[in-house]
């Protein structure tokens, strides 16, 4: 289990406080190349479902971000699903994901 910095645990609060505030299956949030935070949770609507991190890349995207740094998912399955990795791939390719149980454990 890798030790968080402090601006990665930040990350941990945003993405818990995203899930906690909505009540969603998951939070997440991301840090971008310029240091801004993006935070969001599960969207399941009729006409569309977005993982929480595919909604804070697609945040981070439509704010004009170019990268990211690192992101984290808060989630009770204690697995990532392919879509959320996804969606950080198709910007930063080596930037990390964490994931965390709803208590704020690092599982990975």
């Amino acid at each position: 289990m890798p030790e968080l910095d402090a601006e990665d645990e930040k990350l941990v609060t945003l993405a818990r406080s995203a899930r906690a505030r909505t009540q969603a299956a998951e939070g997440a949030a991301l840090r971008d190349t310029d240091g801004r935070t993006y935070a969001a949770s599960t969207v399941d609507q009729p006409s569309f479902k977005l993982t929480a991190l595919q909604a804070a890349v697609a945040a981070a995207v439509s704010s004009g971000a170019e990268g990211i740094e690192a992101a984290v998912v808060v989630s009770p399955e204690g697995l990532l699903k392919g879509a959320s990795v996804q969606a950080v791939r198709d910007i930063a390719e080596a930037a990390p994901i964490y994931l965390v149980d709803p208590s704020g454990k690092v599982l990975n």
